[in-house]
């Protein structure tokens, strides 16, 4: 088992300080209170991160030169890194909206998955997804195909009965979504007959597409484990 040097165990325990920092500035009455220490843990933080990012790409490049800039920058936890450190930046040199910028603060949630970099488990399950890629993409497919049908095939059947409701297929896309992922909100519901059937089908297939990515990603994980075992 890899040991940790103590660079590791200090970036490992930042990461950990930020995701409690993020969960305790969500409470108002804390926020304010400790705004001022929020602040500079944050810059603080990105510095530090900002640093490591560019030494794993030095690193890289002393290792591989350019091909090795390219492995890590486009890697999965390559990616992670810069997203953990992006809206930070964001946020001093574009001038959007700053509603805009508390929802990309949920990105600092994506520096948990840095804990994972040397995890053998983490890594076996990206394998085994990048086995299936090809079959992950076809499901998606059939996936968004099957709802544009739905949300088209709701709106001719409940337009006239419920026109505030289905009033596009654009706006009968939520309802495809959520009934075809069998979460059925209640919210948006037909109220014909065949508004009803169709909807009874579509709750049955919506089944079965749930059902083939999470069989197809089983199976590979499996696979993977079996494979890393021999």
């Amino acid at each position: 088992m890899k040991k940790f040097n103590r660079f590791d165990i200090f970036i490992y325990s930042l990461i950990i300080g930020n995701i409690i920092a993020m969960v305790l500035e969500s409470h108002q009455f804390i926020q304010v209170q400790f705004s001022q220490f929020f602040h500079y843990f944050e810059l603080v933080s990105i510095v530090i991160f900002s640093f490591e990012y560019l030494y794993r790409i030095s690193l890289s490049y002393r290792e591989n030169k350019w091909a090795g800039v390219r492995s890590y920058v486009f890697s999965f936890f390559g990616i992670i890194d810069l997203i953990s450190i992006l809206p930070f930046y964001l946020k001093q040199f574009v001038l959007l909206d700053g509603r805009f910028f508390r929802i990309l603060r949920l990105f600092r949630l994506t520096r948990v998955f840095k804990l994972g970099r040397d995890s053998k488990s983490l890594k076996l399950f990206i394998k085994a997804l990048s086995a299936v890629k090809n079959e992950l993409k076809f499901t998606l497919f059939l996936s968004v195909l099957t709802i544009l049908f739905s949300a088209s095939a709701i709106y001719f059947l409940e337009n006239k009965a419920q026109p505030e409701i289905f009033s596009s297929i654009t706006a009968s896309i939520w309802w495809a979504t959520v009934s075809l992922a069998t979460v059925g909100y209640g919210d948006v519901v037909p109220i014909t007959l065949w508004g009803k059937v169709f909807a009874s089908v579509i709750s049955l297939v919506g089944i079965g597409i749930v059902a083939i990515p999470t069989g197809i990603i089983s199976a590979s994980f499996v696979e993977e484990i079996h494979n890393s075992k021999k």
